[in-house]
């Protein structure tokens, strides 16, 4: 009986103790990741900054190095998207204007037509199209003056200031101009897409289409079409400072061809020749020339068109991890807040916002706003921090549906994590936005577990000999934490 008595008070005592499952759990969490972080041969010589919290309460679970700076990659993204919700808002758009300063006679514009940029990165020849059908409306089949276009909503800047220059002519490094233009719904302002495919027989030259269709862009075509056991091979080169693109190498006859994306030179004018090519297909002539130029202060407005909301501009952003689009709200950041439309200012702004979310913005070197640079240095635990202080946010869904989905099909679903992680552990229960740049992998965001809690991570791997070996490391770091 006294036997009993005791059994029953050890138990009794066991209900008031703290309950020592979700310990254990976490003390098996924390050793599984250790032995990948250390025993893994890939990163040996590299550093891995990794931060896990429990999304409910911002406790952190596991921390290794997590305090210490760690070049962030397009983790930078999350910094950008968050601080833009609070500044600008879920509903901001931006506005493209068409002025003139003179007056219409006879169907006749005697005077200059203007097209004012304010940052929109969606611009696409159909937008122009619709620009061109309203003054067409308005009567004008003539213009006696010049197009110019401005683009003095921002500063005159085209490249942040730590962009390698072998980017230069990549889509993902092209220029940043309040005036500016898109090939696709993707939204790669500043760039054009070339679609190469092979000839009708073997010898024959690729056959090579410019999205949008212009003349802006000159191609030399040196490919050739090969024989269909053949291997691919193409190569693209932009010359500098100008816009004629050669395309080398060969094709396959029976291959499907591919698609690259090149940035211009100088997207200003970019713009204004698919504005001017507009007008011509809707039968409006233009007697001046097509020059840049500040909109005076007495012209009036005759059209406006706004973007696409900041919500749905998000989507292409965060999940495709566009470059372009980062930039160009660090700079809009900046020219809302501080008048000024360059990155200084609008870093300026990143960083008091940041404060307010809790984020030690003394402990982070900021440089632009889409993680392109390899002097920006973020420590993993301010990471997940932000991704905890965002849910309380009454932009997060925005924010959240923004981001890429692991193993979900389909680009602006699954974005830059569709072919990654489709066990059923994490199809669909990862929502993370992913990092690439010469030897850094890194990936950030949310993962429900198996037993239904929410879980935020920060993985931050650098000095990498290979980022694709990165990529798998995540893959199975986010596994062990989907799993427990």
């Amino acid at each position: 009986m006294k036997q009993l008595n005791l059994i029953i008070f050890i138990c009794f005592l066991v209900t008031l103790l703290p309950q020592t499952q979700p310990v254990f759990a976490v003390d098996n969490l924390a050793q599984q990741l250790s032995q990948l972080l250390n025993e893994d041969p890939n990163l040996h010589g590299a550093i891995a900054g990794v931060s896990i919290r429990n999304a409910s309460n911002g406790e952190v679970i596991y921390d290794h190095l997590g305090d210490v700076r760690l070049r962030p990659a397009s983790n930078m993204k999350l910094f950008t998207a968050a601080v833009a919700l609070s500044v600008l808002g879920e509903d901001y758009t931006f506005k493209t204007e068409v002025l003139t300063d003179g007056t219409i006679k006879k169907k006749t514009l005697q005077g200059n037509l203007y097209l004012k940029g304010k940052g929109d990165p969606t611009l696409l020849k159909e937008d122009f199209d619709k620009m061109a059908v309203e003054l067409k409306t308005m009567g004008i089949q003539k213009i006696t003056g010049q197009l110019i276009g401005d683009d003095t909503w921002y500063d005159d800047i085209r490249y942040s200031v730590d962009l390698p220059w072998s980017d230069e002519q990549m889509y993902y490094g092209a220029q940043i101009s309040a005036l500016t233009a898109s090939p696709t719904h993707d939204y790669d302002s500043g760039s054009v897409m070339i679609e190469v495919k092979p000839g009708k027989n073997e010898g024959d030259k690729a056959e090579v289409t410019v999205t949008p269709n212009t003349d802006f862009v000159r191609i030399i075509n040196l490919t050739e079409t090969v024989a269909k056991d053949r291997k691919k091979k193409l190569t693209y080169e932009r010359e500098h400072a100008k816009n004629t693109i050669t395309i080398t190498g060969n094709l396959p006859i029976a291959s499907k061809g591919e698609k690259e994306w090149i940035g211009v030179w100088e997207p200003t004018m970019y713009a204004l020749a698919l504005f001017k090519q507009s007008l011509a297909e809707q039968g409006i002539q233009i007697s001046g020339k097509v020059k840049t130029g500040t909109t005076p202060l007495e012209a009036k407005i005759v059209h406006t068109y706004n973007s696409i909301k900041l919500s749905e501009l998000l989507v292409p952003f965060m999940k495709l991890s566009n470059n372009g689009h980062a930039e160009t709200l660090v700079k809009e950041m900046g020219r809302v807040v501080k008048g000024e439309g360059s990155w200084e200012k609008g870093i300026e702004v990143m960083e008091a916002e940041l404060a307010k979310f809790g984020i030690k913005t003394e402990t982070l070197v900021l440089r632009d706003g889409s993680g392109i640079s390899h002097v920006n240095l973020v420590p993993a635990a301010q990471l997940s921090h932000l991704l905890v202080a965002v849910q309380q946010q009454p932009w997060f869904p925005a924010f959240l549906h923004s981001l890429p989905v692991a193993g979900v099909s389909g680009k602006m679903e699954g974005g830059s994590l569709r072919s990654r992680m489709k066990g059923p552990d994490v199809k669909g229960k990862v929502f993370a936005k992913t990092g690439t740049i010469s030897t850094v992998s890194t990936i950030s965001g949310y993962v429900t577990t198996r037993s239904g809690q929410t879980m935020i991570f920060s993985i931050m791997l650098n000095n990498l000999m290979e980022e694709a070996k990165g990529k798998k490391i995540e893959d199975k770091l986010i596994s062990i934490i989907a799993s427990h």
